[in-house]
């Protein structure tokens, strides 16, 4: 049985893959190392908590005693590494924690497992010859687009926040340590998730919890700002395909093909909520959760539109999108329903 390390695995994206790997191989252990810091929920693994082939880990990317201990003591064989500060918000008001995190915490676990694997540059350890390290990254790293184009693996960087430029930072190490030391390191570049277990935070589920409370739904500037929305557990069968089948070296843009602007997310999800849980006349004083909707002053440095052009990934490792929007997001507001929020 290969042991991995899956950081960030009671985050949001990492603890879908945690479920998705264990649903789908019997040969894997994961070790998911994660903080817990407020973006991490362990409940969401409370499913796999007493499954042998599944470990908590709570610690420290930057810990790099840590790190070295669960190489040696588990013979990792792998990494698939998203633990990160995620929120653009919070980069702009303390920014030097993203940089802590994203790129000394990237150094860290390239350093530890180019400890336990490589012998010499391009001279892997017997044995470990197919060791790999997984980097999952974003779309923001290329910056904003116009209204035309889609980013591709080859588009250059351009990061327009502290958050985009510390993921680019810590792409720019995978990528190094590979044509440097000639460790077997993958790159992946995802569009804007959505799904179960994503933070209250984030865009979407900000929507459904704003509405269902009967609270104002903040939208940014004019609400015409594009991204291409991917639903979670499309992203993980992505990352699983490059982590058995990508090149070494190589990137592999992830995304849904899916473009809307948060006018058309809001206006989607208010549309179904009011089908799936209408507002209570006595407790809310609207008839329709689109009317909560309220602009706000647009965010610095607000990137106008992503969109990922995914065909490398589609044609060379054989991907595609189980999702559209349409049914992902269904299964998204059903799911917080559920949940209770």
């Amino acid at each position: 049985m290969k042991t991995i390390i899956v950081t960030g695995g009671a985050g949001f994206i990492g603890s879908n893959f945690i479920l998705h790997m264990l649903e789908r191989y019997q040969d894997y252990k994961i070790l998911n190392l994660d903080k817990l810091t407020y973006a991490a929920n362990k409940e969401y693994l409370e499913s796999v908590a007493s499954d042998p082939r599944y470990e908590l880990v709570v610690g420290d990317i930057l810990d790099r005693e840590l790190v070295m201990r669960l190489f040696s003591q588990h013979d990792v064989a792998g990494v698939v590494h998203f633990a990160a500060e995620s929120h653009v918000d919070n980069s702009i008001s303390g920014p030097a924690v993203f940089i802590e995190t994203n790129i000394k915490g990237t150094l860290t676990l390239l350093e530890a497992a180019r400890a336990h694997w490589m012998d010499a540059p391009f001279r892997p350890k017997a044995g470990k010859e197919h060791c790999r390290f997984l980097h999952v990254s974003t779309d923001e790293v290329y910056g904003s687009l116009g209204e035309t184009g889609l980013f591709r693996e080859d588009t250059p960087y351009a990061p327009n926040s502290p958050y985009s430029a510390s993921k680019a930072g810590s792409d720019f190490l995978a990528r190094a340590w590979h044509h440097t030391y000639g460790m077997n390191t993958v790159i992946t570049n995802c569009s804007n998730n959505y799904g179960p277990h994503q933070h209250a935070e984030k865009l979407i589920p900000t929507i459904i919890r704003k509405a269902l409370a009967g609270e104002k739904i903040p939208i940014y500037g004019d609400g015409k700002n594009v991204r291409d929305w991917l639903y979670v557990r499309d992203h993980c069968s992505g990352i699983d395909l490059a982590f058995h089948q990508g090149k070494a070296g190589e990137t592999y843009n992830i995304g849904g093909r899916n473009e809307r602007n948060n006018l058309q997310i809001v206006g989607t999800i208010t549309e179904l909520l009011q089908q799936l849980a209408p507002p209570p006349s006595r407790q809310l004083s609207i008839a329709h959760y689109k009317d909560l909707i309220t602009f706000v002053a647009d965010r610095p440095g607000h990137d106008r539109r992503y969109a990922i052009d995914a065909t490398k990934i589609e044609t060379q490792l054989g991907w595609k999108a189980q999702e559209n929007f349409e049914s992902g997001i269904r299964k998204t507001v059903e799911w917080y329903l559920a949940k209770g929020r």
